[in-house]
């Protein structure tokens, strides 16, 4: 299985429910956006965004190349537990095509290496 590094750094913004996204993120390489009666969260280029109510920096996706089909079973757990056994906590995105790992910048390069000692193959535009 291969898996693609995406060069910029993401953060995962927390916003009020209500919230009215004025910014034109859909021009974005990669965002996502939950909703629920609670909250707003949106994970997106870091620096997008400023008023927001609370931030996590520092992230650095990891995709799944490829489409996947909804048969498929086991494929996230088998990565999480890849970095779960070397302490490297994941924050994940689904979206209908395929899946995005989320790891800790600080973390990258020791997951991308664990990953690639387990049979995965990681492909990155310049360095991590």
């Amino acid at each position: 299985m291969t898996l693609e590094l995406l060069n910029d750094d993401y953060t995962i913004y927390k916003f009020k429910p209500e919230y009215i996204v004025n910014k034109n993120i859909s021009s974005e390489e990669f965002f996502s956006a939950t909703k629920t009666k609670d909250e707003l969260s949106i994970v997106a280029r870091e620096n997008l965004f400023n008023d927001f109510i609370n931030a996590e920096t520092g992230w650095k996706i990891l995709k799944i190349s490829g489409t996947l089909d909804f048969n498929l079973v086991g494929i996230l757990s088998r990565i999480s537990a890849v970095l779960a056994g070397t302490h490297i906590s994941v924050f994940v995105v689904s979206t209908f095509n395929t899946d995005y790992i989320m790891v800790k910048k600080e973390k990258i390069k020791d997951a991308v290496n664990v990953l690639v000692d387990n049979g995965y193959e990681v492909k990155a535009d310049g360095s991590y």
